[in-house]
């Protein structure tokens, strides 16, 4: 819908400081960047400093870790199948290496273990390509910029903004392998978006020194997604895809070694058992589960499953007390709720402003740091644009872009949100885009190695399953290089373990039982179980027919 008339009088005070705006950044002065102190302060506004939205674990690898409740409720919660009952003899599928998740990470793990010589199985939950990599916007960072970049500057960026708590092995691993995964992806045919020299476009993320932000248009990752699962289907004869087919539980051989999963296909209501020389364990991230009930910009699938099949047979997690809240996601209209926006509105020069139209934060802050500062704005300082059905917001001042760099640029660039808006009636080239926080990205996950290996033998995992790259926070750009990196490196680790390392033994799920009495020994009662599959948003009666966190078989 249009802006109505009440909140148009706010943007009439965001008009009436734009010249002066725009001349200034003409002239290059920039709004001064926040001191380390500054930062700190606003991160104290950020949803991951409340203690009541946390509490500690009472069973697992991480008993004791205080994270979440929402992540909690779901590692705390029971299996959806009964161990005694499944018949692990009556093997389904059979493969060299299964891998469980069909985005980014996922599929990039498909095509290396084929490449390495391997059979591989790719189940996912939804459709192929249903997954936050498809709603990835702004862009992929890597350092090919030749003398003005280099994986040294990017590795300071990475650490600066995970607040300098990452994994050095894994940041290491990601920004000096960043160009050749860049390289790979452009000899698939991703069409990235290049200058009139053939040179690739890049530009500033938040917290970033160097413009190293590759992009296509403002549909980086639905244009990545649509490559490589192009080029998985053209290997059907070595990748077999199977969709609507989410894995409920890992299962182990006597060995303790991973040896397969059981999925549920939700089309035909039935269990099976898949059995795998190798598991990569690819699931993405958590954005459903609406962590301190935030909007999310994430897709209908991100239910942190991944994080209850691991944690259940030992592999440790890491940075689950940090969620990443992207400052800039839609709040009006309502239609569009939780809509990303991505953060080259703000590389590109739109303002963000409060109620008076008044700039109050550098743009290219961190995004916790981004974040705390919109909070404290709006419910701190009362200075939020308030909406009709009473929510609060922050301008981004998106016509400053076509002022600064030529009428149409808008449109050219971001054409996907131009579409969104226009549809509702605003022209984002003329009007600004009104925002709030919303849950973006599960910084922590699964504890792994360089390699993609976990605690377990033969389970590797790539992706936003995983945790310890990233830290604290996540910089815009490295999401999709993360899971398409290490996603090639975890289908290749998977593929010679099975070659190389795999032993063959009896399936098991007594992982599953001793979970069970765990819980029982805590005095943790519960009717819940996970994975939870799907985002519980039905009524209590209509979730006992519903694949949620509290429905347990098949729905005959």
């Amino acid at each position: 819908m249009p802006y109505p008339e009440g909140l148009q009088k706010y943007i009439k005070k965001v008009e009436e400081t734009r010249p002066e705006r725009v001349e200034r950044r003409r002239r290059g002065e920039e709004f001064p960047a926040l001191s380390p102190e500054g930062r700190e302060e606003m991160l104290q506004y950020h949803p991951d400093y409340k203690e009541e939205g946390r509490r500690e674990l009472k069973v697992g690898t991480n008993k004791g870790y205080k994270i979440p409740h929402e992540f909690a409720d779901l590692l705390e919660a029971k299996s959806r199948i009964d161990p005694d009952v499944v018949n692990l003899s009556a093997i389904d599928y059979e493969t060299d290496v299964l891998v469980i998740g069909g985005g980014g990470a996922g599929t990039a793990a498909a095509l290396l273990a084929q490449e390495q010589g391997a059979k591989v199985i790719l189940a996912t939950k939804l459709r192929h390509g249903d997954a936050n990599t498809m709603m990835a916007e702004g862009g992929i960072q890597a350092a090919s910029k030749g003398w003005k970049d280099s994986p040294y500057y990017h590795y300071l960026d990475v650490l600066g903004g995970g607040h300098f708590q990452n994994s050095p092995e894994l940041v290491y691993t990601l920004v000096t392998q960043a160009p050749g995964v860049l390289r790979w992806l452009e000899g698939l045919g991703v069409a990235f978006s290049k200058d009139k020299n053939g040179k690739l476009e890049s530009m500033h993320g938040g917290g970033t020194c160097r413009k190293r932000m590759h992009y296509c248009s403002d549909i980086t990752g639905s244009e990545i997604m649509r490559t490589i699962r192009d080029e998985v289907r053209n290997r059907s004869q070595d990748i077999e895809v199977i969709e609507f087919s989410p894995a409920v539980e890992l299962v182990l051989n006597e060995h303790g070694h991973c040896a397969g999963a059981v999925l549920y296909n939700m089309e035909t209501e039935e269990y099976f058992i898949v059995k795998a020389r190798a598991v990569v364990l690819a699931t993405g991230g958590c954005g459903r589960l609406h962590v301190q009930g935030f909007p999310t910009t994430n897709h209908y699938g991100a239910t942190a499953d991944g994080i209850v099949l691991g944690y259940r047979v030992g592999v440790g997690v890491c940075f689950l007390h940090t969620v990443q809240y992207h400052p800039t996601c839609a709040i009006f209209p309502e239609q569009i709720e939780g809509l990303l926006l991505t953060e080259k509105f703000r590389g590109a020069g739109a303002d963000v402003l409060n109620v008076d139209g008044e700039k109050f934060v550098f743009e290219r802050e961190p995004r916790d740091v981004e974040s705390g500062a919109f909070i404290k704005e709006c419910l701190a300082k009362g200075k939020g644009v308030p909406t009709p059905t009473g929510k609060l917001g922050i301008w981004v001042d998106s016509p400053m872009i076509d002022l600064l760099s030529g009428e149409g640029t808008v449109r050219r660039e971001f054409m996907g949100k131009w579409k969104v808006f226009n549809r509702q009636g605003i022209d984002i080239s003329k009007e600004p885009m009104l925002v709030y926080p919303g849950l973006h990205y599960q910084n922590g996950g699964l504890v792994y190695n360089a390699n993609c290996e976990t605690s377990v033998p033969g389970l590797f995992i790539a992706g936003e399953v995983s945790g310890g790259v990233h830290g604290a926070n996540r910089l815009m750009g490295n999401s999709l290089l993360d899971v398409h990196l290490f996603g090639r490196i975890a289908g290749r680790s998977a593929s010679l373990y099975a070659q190389e390392s795999y032993q063959e033994g009896k399936l098991t799920l007594e992982h599953v039982k001793a979970y069970h009495k765990e819980l029982d020994d805590a005095g943790i009662t519960t009717d819940r179980v996970a994975p939870m599959l799907l985002p519980d948003y039905t009524e209590p009666a209509v979730r006992e027919r519903q694949l949620t966190a509290s429905y347990l078989g098949t729905l005959r």
